[in-house]
């Protein structure tokens, strides 16, 4: 017969509080359920395994553990009988309302921290605002995985959509970091396959198309011709945007990383930031010359090609690096706003726009498999996907044979 009893846990919180848990011991072997209620020893009856009179709530806590002990006992005689052996994790994920990773806040913060521990720090700036949209929409109030429903997840659609004014791709990335974290909580046996409020004929997701759109070859000149003052920030957000465009697109943490030990015989060799792969291109003429400007500042092989992390002193620390490569982007990405206008260039100009605009001039003169290999994609599908938002030559064809009268 398994043994169920309510017990104080030894590690303390940061209030100074301590967790209280349900010990469930089978076969000698114990295992702990939290109960997400937490108090102070000096209210814990270690003999009677129940809160003192002395803590305030001491009556409402009292009936509260009583019945989940109650719980836990019902599903081990409802196992017992059956005759129907059974193991402590087996009772743990039949256990409702049973963790203290139960509430979806406290279970993304584990999980978070998870991403922080594994250094995947893109991971963990892109995915945290969705959780802290998803607390704003239900006023700061906790709520656990199995009373996220459809209409739940509709209501939150709708509010990033009203009082966000978030984009279509913005309302499926916040929501997909929902399903992220169900998901893996079903993994985890916090929450019952019947909760499960996304899929067919229930909640659905369908990633957006998003509109790609990149520079043109006149477009592209016109910038690269614009007379700067040298001395300028925005010389040097042009020389960035333009080195960018010259390496097939890197993306700006890749571009700020580069480093002089980078270069050799004439090649780059860089692993990719974003996916930790490695390559090597040819140094254009082009960006040859910008790399001979930043030439006379460079203090040692391995040196910072641009100075915008050159006074990042710990390099240990990702998160901080991270932010710092942030900072230069958006600073980077106001000076182009201005040098579009300057220009004479109509569409967007941000550093992601370089990488759209090596897809946008390349279109169908480079074949998919090259493009994968450039862009350093995983799957083709994702270059096929990714290069069909520049392909414009057959349809223009086709609607000119129709029109063509």
């Amino acid at each position: 017969m398994a043994s169920v009893k309510v017990v104080i846990r030894k590690k303390q919180n940061k209030d100074g509080t301590y967790p209280l848990a349900i010990r469930i011991t089978h076969n000698r072997k114990s295992s702990y359920v939290y109960l997400q209620q937490n108090i102070l020893p000096e209210h814990w009856n270690e003999t009677k395994h129940q809160v003192k009179k002395s803590h305030l709530n001491s009556t409402r806590l009292n009936n509260f553990l009583l019945q989940k002990v109650a719980d836990v006992n019902n599903l081990i005689l409802e196992y017992e009988l059956k005759k129907k052996p059974f193991s402590l994790e087996d009772i743990k994920n039949k256990i409702k309302d049973h963790t203290n990773s139960e509430s979806i806040f406290e279970y993304a913060n584990e999980y978070f921290q998870t991403l922080k521990t594994a250094q995947n720090y893109n991971r963990h700036s892109a995915e945290k605002p969705a959780i802290s949209h998803f607390r704003r929409f239900l006023k700061e109030k906790d709520i656990n995985f199995q009373d996220i429903t459809i209409s739940k997840l509709e209501g939150f659609r709708a509010y990033l959509r009203g009082e966000v004014k978030a984009s279509e791709r913005t309302v499926f990335n916040n929501l997909v970091v929902i399903r992220t974290l169900f998901k893996r909580a079903l993994k985890d046996g916090i929450v019952e396959k019947e909760f499960y409020p996304f899929g067919k004929d229930k909640f659905q997701l369908k990633k957006p198309e998003s509109l790609k759109i990149g520079l043109n070859e006149e477009e592209v000149k016109s910038l690269e011709s614009l007379p700067i003052d040298p001395n300028s920030f925005a010389y040097h957000a042009r020389n960035v945007w333009l080195y960018s465009f010259y390496f097939a697109g890197m993306r700006i943490s890749d571009v700020l990383l580069s480093r002089w030990s980078d270069f050799k015989d004439g090649r780059i060799f860089y692993v990719m930031e974003k996916n930790n792969k490695p390559g090597s291109l040819k140094i254009p003429e082009k960006a040859q010359a910008i790399l001979n400007q930043y030439l006379p500042q460079k203090r040692n092989d391995n040196d910072f090609i641009f100075p915008d992390l050159k006074s990042v002193e710990d390099f240990s620390d990702k998160g901080r690096v991270k932010r710092r490569i942030k900072q230069a982007n958006r600073r980077i990405n106001a000076s182009l706003k201005k040098l579009a206008s300057q220009a004479g260039i109509e569409k967007p100009l941000t550093m992601h726009i370089a990488r759209h605009t090596f897809g946008n001039i390349s279109g169908d003169r480079i074949s998919i498999q090259m493009l994968q290999k450039l862009y350093r994609h995983s799957s083709i599908t994702t270059t096929v996907n990714y290069q069909k938002n520049f392909l414009y030559k057959e349809a223009d064809e086709a609607l000119d044979k129709v029109l063509d009268f």
